[in-house]
């Protein structure tokens, strides 16, 4: 999924941006242009930096994936509908010491300041700026990723786009009448793309941890890694502030790095931090928080993100690589070849044991948040009639209570194709009704499987369609002739 790929120092832990390279941004315009001839950048109404669609960007996704059409003007994310708002008038971005646009911006894309967390490796496009004093926020809600540095010359943002998957925005902190966001393509994708834009890769988002144990030691200047759900506690969080009640659990958060590239392994002492406060200037943060539970579902979330955004390029190119202009049509999984059906199994069944969870890490404790984030994230629901959502946490020895991801609701899934979407619920219907015995999912009680069966069925409206269409056919199929 994120695999173990090794990042070099320079591009310690972070979601976005993962290194100051020195690499002109690529941006692009909101209005298709069939033209040959690129015309130069120039800006909107809103702001945008624009460049005709039809130019050659030379990106390498524009050859692996064009029916992905990554160097058009993205369509289909929250920054994009907030820059076509601006552009009619129906928003405005207000500049406010000490945060410039910040809060402006987290009300204008709907991220609730409660999400912060705080990494302090040096990490993104302004790593110059950041340190344990001045770390970098980073604020979310299911699509938009946003992050701040005190003192920051520009906002980064990363958002999922149901098409295209990750897509890179700056907005620059310099007070204006009309504000400036710029797309930013290779020098982000740099990092962000699963093979360094050396070919075959996709976009993705990162959640790395800068430090690692060896023997007696926390090792402060090594190479960031990933993490994802499954890595234990004890390997998480090197280069973040983690604020709440942990119960005593052993992680790398909170170590301030080392001059000397290593500190004794008591420094992991697993104390509780309830707040910031006396490590950085708290004024100059949304909040005073770095919340345990808002990294967390960061972490499931970056996880899923990436499954899907992997499962929608790959999915695409096979169904074009048999027909060309086929991955925009709503063919069904039944159409598709027998080839390409069983490519679309190896495809696609990583994604359905990453929404269930499989494999992930379990708790020795109960872990507990202090920024209301747990509160509010639970909050947004959908409920099924028992009052059920799959955002309820359970947070004594696992993340969520009724462990399928809620990005089922999201747009990035719903966008993937039919056939792609029509197989994972397939792949969920054989697994919570019990039909599939494999050892894969054995970690799933049978209680889990019923309350998630009934919760998706109840709020996913074509997951019950799809489970009652598989119904009537296997009803109406004639049953299978008795051998011998």
């Amino acid at each position: 999924m994120i695999g173990s790929r090794l990042i070099a120092p320079a591009a310690l832990a972070g979601l976005l941006c993962a290194a100051a390279l020195a690499v002109t941004p690529v941006c692009h315009s909101a209005a298709a242009d069939d033209s040959a001839a690129p015309s130069p950048p120039s800006a909107d109404a809103s702001g945008q930096n624009t460049v005709r669609a039809g130019a050659a960007s030379g990106l390498v996704y524009d050859q692996d994936y064009p029916f992905i059409g990554y160097s058009d003007a993205p369509q289909h994310n929250d920054v994009a509908h907030l820059i076509a708002r601006l552009k009619a008038g129906k928003a405005k971005l207000q500049y406010r010491e000490p945060r410039g646009y910040l809060d402006s911006l987290l009300k204008a894309l709907k991220i609730n300041p409660d999400s912060q967390v705080l990494v302090f490796s040096k990490t993104s496009l302004q790593s110059d700026i950041i340190s344990p004093q001045t770390p970098r926020a980073i604020y979310f809600n299911d699509d938009t990723y946003v992050a701040w540095i005190e003192h920051t010359p520009m906002i980064e943002i990363s958002t999922m786009d149901s098409m295209m998957g990750t897509v890179f925005y700056t907005l620059s902190e310099r007070p204006t009448q009309r504000v400036h966001f710029e797309r930013e393509t290779n020098r982000c994708l740099n990092c962000h793309d699963t093979f360094s834009l050396s070919g075959g890769g996709v976009p993705n988002f990162l959640f790395l941890s800068a430090y690692s144990r060896h023997h007696d030691e926390i090792v402060t200047n090594d190479v960031a890694r990933h993490t994802t759900d499954a890595t234990p506690m004890t390997a998480r969080w090197g280069g973040w502030y983690v604020t709440g009640d942990l119960g005593g659990i052993e992680h790398l958060g909170n170590i301030p790095p080392s001059p000397l590239g290593h500190v004794p392994l008591s420094a992991a002492d697993p104390r509780n931090l309830a707040n910031v406060d006396g490590l950085i200037d708290p004024g100059a943060y949304c909040t005073d928080k770095s919340d345990a539970v808002a990294l967390l579902v960061l972490q499931h979330q970056v996880d899923v993100h990436n499954l899907i955004i992997h499962a929608n390029y790959k999915s695409r190119m096979l169904m074009e690589r048999n027909q060309p202009g086929s991955s925009t049509k709503p063919l069904s999984f039944e159409q598709l070849p027998p080839t390409v059906q069983r490519r679309f199994e190896g495809l696609l069944d990583p994604l359905v044991r990453g929404m269930l969870m499989v494999g992930a890490s379990k708790w020795p404790a109960a872990i507990h948040g202090d920024s209301g984030f747990a509160k509010s994230f639970q909050a947004r629901g959908p409920r099924d009639h028992q009052g059920r959502s799959l955002r309820d946490l359970d947070l004594k020895t696992r993340l969520f209570k009724y462990p399928l991801s809620f990005l089922i609701y999201s747009e990035g899934f719903d966008y993937l194709p039919v056939a792609a979407k029509e197989y994972v619920y397939r792949r969920l219907d054989q697994i919570l009704t019990g039909r599939d015995h494999s050892a894969t999912f054995s970690g799933l009680s049978a209680a889990d499987r019923k309350a998630i069966f009934e919760i998706l069925r109840e709020t996913k409206p074509e997951f019950a369609r799809a489970v009652a269409h598989t119904t009537q056919v296997a009803e109406t199929s004639p049953a299978p002739t008795p051998a011998g």
